[in-house]
């Protein structure tokens, strides 16, 4: 199991038992008490800490894509595995697209909940998630957010207010 694997799996843990004692209590704690609990030796404690600082930082957002995805179900009424492995997975595809390819976050939140929740887990959690992408890859061609700095384009995009990223070299 790779140690990212290891870091969303602890990560869902705290927040299925944050989420289970009514969202009280030190996520902190939790996620340490997992960590020595299910994986001694883990050593990548700071990616599963910003998974859940940030599914805690955006909950009101990703809630909200949840409800709008997943209209059927409402929130309170998707299991609390399901609800936390798409949490993780919604800020992991939101949030977090430069560090985490779109790919990545979906087919480990399947994974996810695939050994959490139950039978029909994974298709949910594959369903909502590969709708969300796909959205996000529309709204991108039709709205790029994230414009490529070249030497033909720097000066206009300095003048806007649209995040940049270097130039790929080749």
């Amino acid at each position: 199991m790779s140690n990212r694997h290891l870091a969303r799996t602890i990560a869902m843990q705290a927040l299925f038992e944050w989420d289970f004692n009514r969202q009280s209590g030190n996520l902190a704690e939790v996620v340490e008490r997992d960590k020595k609990e299910f994986a001694p030796d883990f050593d990548d404690h700071d990616f599963a800490m910003r998974i859940v600082k940030g599914v805690l930082k955006h909950q009101i957002d990703i809630d909200k894509v949840i409800v709008q995805y997943a209209p059927e179900w409402p929130l309170d009424q998707i299991t609390i595995v399901d609800r936390n492995v798409l949490r993780i997975g919604i800020f992991e595809l939101k949030f977090t697209q430069s560090d985490v390819p779109p790919k990545v976050a979906i087919n480990e939140a399947i994974e996810l909940a695939k050994s959490f929740g139950g039978e029909s887990s994974g298709r949910f959690v594959n369903g909502v998630l590969g709708s969300i992408y796909k959205d996000l890859m529309e709204e991108q061609q039709v709205n790029p957010q994230t414009q490529v700095i070249t030497p033909e384009n720097v000066n206009t995009i300095l003048k806007t207010d649209s995040p940049v990223q270097d130039k790929p070299e080749t």
